[in-house]
């Protein structure tokens, strides 16, 4: 039995999709839209919002509205290949785990369980103070952090799929593991692994913001907003825009993912606090 994604009832989740959908056109067509290069000085710093730039200037006298149009596609992307990359190694682990059992769910279970003893920030802060500004220790860093959380969730998931009689059917067929793997089992975890999905698309967001705010992940002149709000702190009594603007760009991208995927996991009846303690 296979499930699918359903267009969801409830009309506060639908405006959360939309607004979702909204912040996805903004952050890969935003730069597109921008009225100015995210790096060009166009007037005096920190200057108030007129009919040229409507949300004023920064701390070096950039249009503040070109670089929040600029400044979404890192967060996105960074986050969505984190956690792409994630599920596909927690995912192999946690399907050939639950799949398994015996020797090598142990060995495979136990290897991902030692990461668990690293706390997440202190963790990327290692990684990115190690490998300096590079994304892609932020990436591997982040993938890090969600690889044992993804790995248990679909171990417990397939535990309980393996034994039902259209998997042991296909055992008795002489089905080879990945096939079982992949055409019985993770089909039929698939609301599952979507319910779970959400609440990491979202954490991956925070991190990447909080690594750049930090500033050890993406250095200016790049455009991205949590670096916007680092960069801006002095100027918040001055002109608040600079900061309130990408602060509120990650709230709301990070609220409307959390209540899209919420409103999934309870169409699939799949249980969010199930999924937190897994």
């Amino acid at each position: 039995m296979r499930h699918a994604l359903r267009w969801p009832r409830a009309w506060p989740a639908r405006i959360a999709l939309v607004v979702t959908g909204g912040m996805l056109v903004i952050a890969f067509v935003g730069p597109a839209l921008a009225p100015h290069s995210p790096t060009d000085l166009i007037g005096a710093p920190f200057s108030h919002p007129t009919s040229a730039f409507p949300l004023g200037t920064d701390f070096l006298g950039r249009d503040v509205l070109s670089r929040v149009l600029w400044g979404g596609r890192t967060v996105v992307l960074l986050a969505s290949i984190a956690t792409s990359v994630s599920y596909v190694i927690g995912g192999t682990i946690g399907l050939t785990a639950g799949n398994s059992r015996g020797i090598v769910d142990g060995a495979l279970m136990r290897t991902v369980d030692l990461l668990l003893a690293f706390p997440p920030i202190l963790l990327l802060l290692l990684l990115a103070t190690g490998f300096g500004a590079d994304p892609t220790a932020l990436v591997v860093g982040i993938v890090l952090v969600h690889v044992p959380g993804i790995a248990r969730v679909v171990r417990a998931a397939a535990q309980e799929v393996s034994t039902r009689g259209y998997v042991e059917a296909a055992v008795a067929r002489g089905e080879r593991v990945p096939g079982i793997l992949l055409r019985e089992i993770l089909p039929n975890i698939w609301p599952t692994v979507t319910a779970d999905a959400g609440p990491r698309f979202t954490v991956s967001i925070l991190l990447v913001a909080a690594i750049n705010f930090l500033g050890l992940g993406l250095r200016p002149p790049t455009a991205d907003w949590a670096l916007m709000i680092s960069e801006n702190s002095t100027g918040l009594t001055i002109q608040p825009l600079t900061i309130l603007v990408p602060a509120a760009m990650i709230a709301i991208l990070t609220i409307s993912v959390n209540l899209v995927a919420d409103s999934f996991a309870r169409s699939r009846g799949v249980s969010r606090e199930v999924l937190v303690r897994r």
